[in-house]
């Protein structure tokens, strides 16, 4: 048994390795819907984008020794956290399969209208209206408390904060001009990337 709990940073460990690698292939190896022309972009979500990477090299880069904990707990404590840590992944890598298979041609990496755009509400849309972001963000979270060090994942979740808050202020300035009083609506009802916990809009 003390065995085990010894390996029990480094099962976390794997166990996140192997969500990356399914995450990515999500992207990377998902169905592709016919492409439909484009016709409005908004340029200044890259910068979001660049600091979401940024938040994710630092988690990466800035790294406790390998195979420990996160903190110094009691062993309950570290089971349950490790737990927790992959219960993120996962429910990360569901997320995100089931928010782009929902978007289907209107997913794009840069904020960005098609035509014939239709305001998504359904799925995971539903619970809140950026899920991608979502999980992104819980495999930020769930990546630091498997490798970094503490203080390099409150500063990649702070990055990471500032760079999703561009991205959804320029989508969502391309949506309010598409869909006016339902979009709004929509915002008032689900909130932007955490559950009814807060939102990002503008005043």
């Amino acid at each position: 048994m003390t065995l085990q709990l010894e390996l029990l940073p480094t099962i976390v460990f794997v166990a996140i390795m192997l969500c990356w690698v399914t995450f990515a292939g999500i992207f990377l190896f998902r169905k592709k819907p016919p492409a439909a022309p484009e016709s409005k972009r908004e340029s200044r979500s890259l910068l979001g984008v660049a600091l979401q990477g940024l938040s994710y090299a630092i988690v990466w880069s800035v790294r406790r020794p390998m195979f420990s904990p996160p903190f110094k707990l009691s062993r309950p404590f570290e089971i349950t956290l490790g737990a927790i840590t992959i219960a993120i992944a996962v429910a990360s890598i569901w997320l995100v399969m089931t928010a782009i298979r929902t978007l289907g041609k209107e997913w794009s990496v840069t904020a960005r209208l098609v035509e014939g755009h239709k305001l998504i509400t359904a799925g995971p849309y539903q619970l809140v209206r950026n899920p991608i972001y979502t999980a992104m963000f819980g495999m930020l979270l769930a990546t630091g408390l498997a490798l970094s060090h503490w203080i390099a994942l409150i500063a990649a979740v702070i990055v990471f904060a500032f760079g999703t808050r561009t991205r959804i202020l320029s989508e969502e300035k391309l949506l309010r001009g598409a869909f006016g009083a339902e979009f709004e609506s929509y915002t008032h009802r689900v909130p932007a990337v955490v559950p009814r916990l807060f939102s990002f809009k503008r005043s």
